[in-house]
């Protein structure tokens, strides 16, 4: 069973990166056909499936003429509360 905990907790520690980096790239425009296109798409497509749902549930904050998506942060809570149990004193 430690095995599966442990690729499990790897799993998650790499998918709480994709989010921060996918995150990061956000606050940069990125013209198509860049390599910073490339990789926003990438990562887009690796969390989007995760976020949509809750896109649709928890709508953006509104502040000015700019949106915050609260879904990375959710996500981020959820792998949280997952990771507790996983790490070992």
């Amino acid at each position: 069973m430690y095995f599966v905990e442990e690729i499990l907790y790897r799993a998650l520690q790499i998918y709480v990166i994709v989010i921060i980096a996918q995150i990061l790239l956000s606050f940069f425009p990125s013209a198509p056909g860049t390599a910073t296109y490339r990789v926003n798409v990438t990562l887009r497509r690796l969390t989007d499936p995760v976020f949509m749902p809750l896109r649709r549930i928890i709508p953006p904050i509104g502040f000015g003429g700019a949106a915050l998506d609260l879904s990375p942060l959710v996500v981020l809570l959820v792998i949280e509360l997952i990771l507790m149990p996983l790490v070992r004193p």
